[in-house]
């Protein structure tokens, strides 16, 4: 079923936000944390410095109505600059590999694709943008078939 979340990201304290986010909230995350020592090598991504290893790569954390906040932290050894305003992303999950299609290109239209469409290790179709308004999006669909 399709769904909106919200995402945000942090400078290195992601793990200290989201349990306090879940100290209000109540409930208790949604799968385990992931860090980026879970991410397999690639060729595409440099390797990260020893001290950004322990890092939050995904946190999710359902919260009032059905909404999921998740969150990651974006260190500056990737080339991230964390700030009010680039730490928002409104989360897109489609229901299939089309409406991501459709939805990505019209959000990206006039705006600026910050990662293309393409399949991920976790096991979407994945792309994040930034539109025409500066709004920041990221589309992930978990069916990448049809």
């Amino acid at each position: 079923m399709a769904r909106t979340s919200t995402y945000l990201n942090f400078p290195g304290n992601c793990e200290e936000a989201f349990n306090f986010y879940r100290s209000v909230f109540g409930g208790d995350f949604a799968g385990e944390i992931a860090r980026y020592t879970d991410v397999p090598p690639s060729t595409e991504f440099p390797p990260l410095p020893e001290s950004d290893m322990n890092m939050v790569i995904h946190v999710a954390l359902p919260i009032t109505g059905g909404h999921m906040l998740m969150g990651s932290d974006a260190p500056s050894s990737m080339g991230f600059t964390v700030t009010a305003g680039n730490n928002v992303h409104i989360n897109l999950e489609p229901d299939t590999r089309e409406e991501t299609e459709r939805l990505f290109k019209a959000l990206s239209e006039g705006g600026k694709v910050t990662m293309k469409l393409q399949d991920m290790f976790w096991g979407a179709y994945f792309g994040s943008c930034i539109d025409k308004y500066g709004i920041s999006w990221m589309v992930n669909c978990e069916n990448k078939a049809g």
